[in-house]
């Protein structure tokens, strides 16, 4: 290693996912000389591969659209939700500063939104709950705005990525699944794949940028307005401290070590632990090795930012309902030898697909969301049992929806069933034969599900019970969008094994994302962020975007505290 060199700045923020870029950019628009490094060559971490969906009560854009809420409803909601988990001071600080993030980012940087106001919360029976209006999402962005910085830029997930062409939630993907059948879609679909392969050819990868490469586009393009220094593949190594005060932090780059000195202190956004191995062993009741569980998030997130945190005295808190944001996954054989870890958060709520154990039976409404459904499998796992299932389903809907990796018509399933990854049966028993599951409770289940659903009916598991179920299910199917007969074979099966999308436990910090020591004081200097920072949410998981939401607010309030300019109060202006 070569010898070291020293920089200075005011702030410096470990990590470029939405927490860390959200610190880094409020930051410079304060004033601040803001350094931000990155473990990987690539910026965006888990954010970029993300939906890009952050739940924000109260927004402009509802407010704008007519969804007007008093106070304190999200705040009933979360109280309901997180029981004796919820932290008044932290939540009602985001709460308070989530449309004010919102309203901020809009009027000082180059990121924009569209709304979610058509989304609801994933538990529609729990007081306070919302049917829209509570969630945004960057809007889409050319990536060409960025120049030479898209070079630094993650590409979107392979795994849900066709042609690695990210395709956003709601209009966009209709178009794709309508494609054979509508003229509309097919030219929108059409249209978009020309220009995809056109910027591969030309770029060498796509420009029309969605979902959480959006995201992080917009804000990279807004740290390189305000000219925050960022500095890829520069893994941090440890804290730097004068006294009990966190002055820096040494790094790695090029070979060279560095330490980067900063005056107004150190903010860790690292994306959590979801690849610590030994950190999930201790957490993940399904994981006693750390190595049953398969993350869809980078790789790279294997708790370097808890790490520091602790090691300048923070404390971890492991007292959450449950220390990951489970999903299920399933496994993608590619063709080099690796496996790609699918994350299923679509097709399940579509009509025609149940998910059984090996013994053939269902556990839980499929439809409910992908932490939800993952709790249900692991309380329906014998103890010692890896936790694993099935998603079934047959031709028609395999040709509609695809199945996990496997793309609808009209790409071939013939590559997934060489390679193992999909299985078929000319008929049930045969599908169970080859998959290892009960013949005779597989048969029992369809056959009972089969004579409710003709009539749109889940009386097992009420698949549609709920406004989320039938958002995420094929609102044109009726009586129920949730539920149809598994009757057209022959029939296919895909793997389902633990998983998530990140963590949950992390540092334990004050409303104003300082990390806290052991007797709950403040580590001068010491912010964390992100995954980094234990959630707000204890662990529960009660709308989707509770992980973006609170990132970008906390790295906006961190940016303020830690620039020394005071918060505007926002929850009591009028809606």
């Amino acid at each position: 290693m070569n010898n070291g060199q020293s920089i200075a700045c005011d702030l410096l923020v470990i990590g470029s996912g939405a927490a860390g870029l959200s610190t880094a950019v409020t930051a410079a628009v304060l004033g601040l000389d803001v350094v931000l490094i990155e473990k990987e060559a690539q910026l965006g971490g888990t954010t970029a591969w993300s939906g890009g969906w952050m739940w924000i009560p109260r927004n402009a854009l509802a407010r704008q659209a007519g969804i007007v809420e008093p106070p304190d409803q999200p705040d009933r909601y979360l109280r309901n939700e997180l029981a004796d988990g919820y932290d008044l001071a932290r939540v009602e600080m985001f709460l308070d500063q989530g449309p004010r993030m919102v309203d901020f980012f809009r009027s000082e940087t180059s990121l924009a939104f569209i709304d979610g106001n058509a989304i609801p919360d994933f538990h529609g029976n729990t007081p306070g709950a919302a049917t829209g209006g509570r969630s945004v999402c960057a809007a889409p962005f050319d990536g060409r705005q960025l120049g030479a910085r898209i070079r630094d830029l993650k590409l979107p997930l392979d795994e849900v990525s066709p042609f690695g062409m990210a395709i956003a939630s709601g209009a966009d993907l209709r178009h794709f699944l309508n494609s054979h059948s509508s003229l509309t879609s097919f030219l929108h679909t059409a249209r978009r794949l020309a220009r995809h392969f056109l910027d591969v050819l030309r770029f060498g990868r796509g420009m029309h940028l969605v979902n959480g490469n959006a995201l992080v586009a917009r804000l990279l393009k807004s740290a390189d307005d305000l000219a925050v220094r960022i500095m890829p593949a520069t893994p941090a190594q440890a804290l730097l401290t004068e006294g009990s005060h966190i002055v820096g932090a040494r790094a790695i780059h090029d070979g060279t070590r560095i330490d980067i000195r900063a005056r107004r202190g150190v903010v860790l956004a690292s994306g959590g632990f979801p690849h610590d191995a030994a950190r999930k062993a201790s957490l993940f009741p399904h994981a006693p090795t750390g190595r049953e569980h398969w993350s869809a998030a980078p790789e790279s997130n294997t708790g370097d930012g808890i790490r520091l945190g602790e090691s300048a005295g923070g404390k971890m808190r492991t007292d959450l309902s449950d220390a990951g944001a489970w999903a299920p996954v399933s496994l993608v054989p590619h063709r080099d030898g690796s496996v790609g870890h699918f994350p299923h958060l679509i097709e399940r709520a579509k009509p025609g697909l149940i998910m059984v154990r090996s013994n053939g039976k269902r556990f839980a409404n499929e439809a409910d969301s992908y932490h939800d459904v993952m709790k249900a499998l692991f309380a329906a796992t014998p103890e010692g049992a890896p936790a694993e299932a099935w998603a079934i389903c047959d031709t028609k809907f395999i040709r509609r929806y695809g199945l996990g990796r496997v793309r609808p018509v009209p790409f071939p399933v013939s590559p997934w069933l060489r390679n193992g990854y999909l299985k078929r049966g000319a008929s049930i028993e045969a599908l169970a034969e080859v998959c290892g599951i009960s013949a005779a409770g597989l048969r029992a289940t369809i056959t009972s599900y089969n004579g409710f659903a003709a009539r749109g009916e889940d009386p097992s598991f009420g698949r549609g019970n709920t406004p989320y179920n039938r958002v995420q299910g094929e609102m044109a199917h009726l009586p129920n969008p949730c539920v149809a007969p598994i009757q057209s074979g022959p029939y296919y099966a895909v793997k389902i094994v633990a998983g998530s999308l990140g963590t949950f436990a992390g540092l334990d910090t004050d409303e104003h994302a300082r990390v806290l020591n052991g007797e709950g004081k403040p580590i001068d200097g010491l912010y964390a962020v992100g995954n980094d920072m234990s959630s707000i949410m204890a662990g529960r998981y009660p709308s989707g975007g509770i992980t973006l939401g609170p990132a970008m607010t906390f790295g906006y309030i961190a940016a303020h505290h830690a620039s020394g300019i005071p918060l505007k109060n926002n929850r009591s202006a009028a809606a």
